[in-house]
């Protein structure tokens, strides 16, 4: 059960990283990538592309 619950999360990551244009979907090392790793290329993708950076959102005091 759990096997596949972390499968289904891998091809979820698998398809978002592709649908940004973040890999190619005939980039075989894409499939190839463990969780973790698509994990940590999709969190940097998001810290890329967020409006405030690496810096979090800026919160008003």
């Amino acid at each position: 059960m759990m096997r596949h619950d972390k499968e289904k999360k891998r091809q979820k990551l698998i398809n978002k990283l592709i649908f940004l244009n973040v890999y190619n979907k005939e980039d075989q090392q894409l499939y190839q990538m463990p969780l973790s790793k698509l994990e940590y290329e999709y969190r940097r993708f998001q810290l890329q592309n967020h409006p405030h950076g690496e810096f979090g959102s800026i919160q008003l005091i």
